[in-house]
Parts: structure tokens; C-alpha cells; sequence
């Protein structure tokens, strides 16, 4: 049971991450919904509170747009003041596959919501998941990141952009975060695991082209196909609140278990460049 436990959520008004809420309310947990749009996060905490019995102290809205620097310092510095415990952080939120954009500090927006934010974000909330140890913080990767490649002479895709190779980049990238912040932590009382949720029915695939006569053939075969948002966040919410992975650290899941990752996605090396660079990148001084 999650009952006494607070957990933050980001990108929680949709899809994995409306689902792990729900999970963890059920287990009686109280959630930090962290979301760009907070009157769709508004809207989606209601539904929650409603099919759950839960009220507005166990499902709690707060803004937070991760391609934003700002809006990231903000949330922490609020959450700091507020909150006198964090047990569990999931890194859920994510773009997907879209045009070339830049955040508002002028990174490729995939690379700069699902890598670069959440780096910040972490980092600022790190030393109030210590005080709350033993606390957890999950990372939601993708299988996708096996097509993925850290080129660090060109992380904001200004001399090449491939809406899939981007993705598939801020995944890999995910993964190293995992593991060099494992490592970091190793000791802490603080875990941290990533997961692969699978191909999971939401509004992610927003940017993605299907023919129209295709649509009906497309959406018949992803309910066969596809998980259900309920069933993609089954393993954020065992991440978030089983006992069973007490003190595991580093791993990456799919389907409540352990996975082998390629070599790319826990080398060392890369993956302690990778975490000097977005450090720089977002103004972390140490």
C-alpha cells in the first residue's frame, strides 16, 4: 500500500500517466499531478477523484511545462517549500515524434522535454527525495531507443532532424540518465529505474501520419494490438510501490520485470558525458 506516500507524476493529465495515478490512488497514495496544461490536469484529476472516492488532498494539480527552464525551477522551488516528503518522482511525461520545434530555452523540444527537463527536474528534487529515503524515482523510456544514437556534436538536431531518430535519442538518453543517477546514488536510500511501458493506445501518436482510408484499419488493429493506458502503467505502478524491487537500482523493466538493454544504453562512459553535457546545458553549477 502507497497510504502516507507522495508521489509527483509529470505529464499526468493523459494517457500512461492519467493511468498511473489512477494506480497509485488506488493503493491510497497521494499524487502531484505535474502538468503543462492544468486545466486539462484539472479535468482528468476529477474523473480520477470521482471513479476512486479520492479528494482534492490525495489527486493535487500543479503546473509545470518541462520545456521550460523557468517553469521547472519554479515547480521545485514551490514543491520544496510545500511538500515535507517526496517518496516517488516519475519521469512520465513525453513528446513524441513531432515537427522540429525548440523549447523556450531553444533545445529540440523531444530531446529537451524528455531528457533535458527531466534532468533539471530530478536534480532540484533530489535532496528532498534523500530526506524522504527510502524513495524512488522512475524514468519511462522506450523499446524505441534501440535506434538511437547521442551524437554530442549535434544534441539540438540543428544539422540533421529525423522526428523518429530524435526520439528514439531522448530514450537512449533516458537510460543513461538512469544509470549514471544510479550510480550516483548508490548508498542514498534513493532508486532509480526506467521502464519501457510498450505500445500503449494514447494521444502520443498525435504526430503521426495515418492515411485516412488506413484510420479505420489502424484503430481496429491497435485495440487488438496495442495495451490499454491502464495496462502500459501497470509497471509504473509496480515500480512505484512494490516491495518487491526495495533496493534494486539502475534496471530497466517492461512488463513488471528486469530487461537485458543494449550495450549503448548503460555504458559508462557515455552515459557520464552525456550527464556533464546536460549539466551545462541546463545551467547546473556544482
Amino acid at each position: 500500500m502507497m497510504s502516507g506516500k507522495t508521489v509527483i507524476v509529470t505529464g499526468a493529465n493523459s494517457g500512461i500517466g492519467k493511468a498511473t495515478v489512477a494506480g497509485i490512488v488506488k493503493l491510497q497514495g497521494r499524487v502531484i499531478m505535474a502538468c503543462r496544461d492544468p486545466d486539462r490536469a484539472e479535468e482528468a484529476a476529477r474523473d480520477i477523484r470521482q471513479q476512486n472516492g479520492a479528494d482534492g488532498s490525495q489527486v493535487l494539480v500543479k503546473q509545470l511545462d518541462l520545456a521550460s527552464l523557468k517553469s521547472i525551477r519554479t515547480f521545485c522551488e514551490n514543491i520544496m517549500k510545500e511538500e515535507p516528503r517526496l517518496d516517488v518522482l516519475i519521469n512520465n511525461a513525453g513528446v513524441f515524434q513531432c515537427p522540429y520545434t525548440r523549447t523556450e530555452d531553444g533545445f529540440e523540444m523531444q530531446f529537451g522535454v524528455n531528457h533535458l527537463g527531466h534532468f533539471l527536474l530530478t536534480h532540484l528534487l533530489l535532496d528532498l527525495l534523500k530526506r524522504s529515503a527510502p524513495s524512488r524515482v522512475l524514468v519511462v523510456s522506450s523499446k524505441l531507443y534501440k535506434r538511437g544514437e547521442i551524437d554530442f556534436e549535434d544534441l539540438n538536431s540543428e544539422q540533421f532532424y529525423d522526428k523518429a531518430l530524435a526520439y528514439s535519442r531522448s530514450k537512449l538518453a533516458n537510460l543513461l540518465f538512469t544509470c549514471e543517477l544510479a550510480r550516483r546514488l548508490e548508498g542514498s536510500g534513493v532508486t532509480v529505474n526506467a521502464l519501457t511501458p510498450g505500445i500503449v493506445r494514447t494521444n502520443l501518436g498525435r504526430h503521426v501520419h495515418v492515411p485516412v482510408l488506413a484510420k479505420p484499419l489502424f484503430n481496429l488493429l491497435s485495440w487488438g494490438l496495442f495495451k490499454s493506458p491502464e495496462e502500459g502503467a501497470q509497471t509504473s505502478v509496480y515500480l512505484a510501490s512494490s516491495p518487491d524491487v526495495d533496493g534494486v537500482q539502475g534496471k530497466c523493466f517492461a512488463d513488471c520485470q528486469p530487461q537485458v538493454l543494449l550495450d549503448k544504453a548503460t555504458n559508462q562512459d557515455l552515459a557520464s558525458k552525456l550527464w556533464d553535457i546536460s549539466e551545462v546545458m541546463v545551467g547546473i553549477t556544482t
